[in-house]
């Protein structure tokens, strides 16, 4: 159970990093009118773990705050992740 623990920990902050960074990326890409990630990529990231990090990486740079499904989306996505590790870590214990 240990290593698996190891395991998730790590996935889950490179995730959150891509996440982050993807917001970044994203951002600059956008200022200077080049070719985008799509928003089903960003909340890829964000299902598969990433959504602590897209959602700091929105607010860092600002980037898709205007966006109703970004600005309530991401910290939803969250929300049910953190609900979701308690009550699995919960029932492990």
């Amino acid at each position: 159970m240990n290593i698996f623990l190891i395991i998730l920990t790590g996935y889950l902050l490179i995730i959150n990093i891509i996440g982050f960074a993807l917001m970044g990326i994203d951002k600059k890409r956008a200022v200077r009118g080049a070719w985008r990630i799509s928003e089903a990529s960003l909340f890829l990231a964000a299902f598969l773990g990433g959504a602590l990090g897209c959602t700091l990486g929105m607010r860092r740079f600002r980037h898709k705050t205007k966006h109703w499904y970004f600005r309530y989306g991401m910290p939803a996505i969250f929300a049910a992740q953190a609900f979701l590790a308690l009550f699995l870590w919960h029932g492990l214990n």
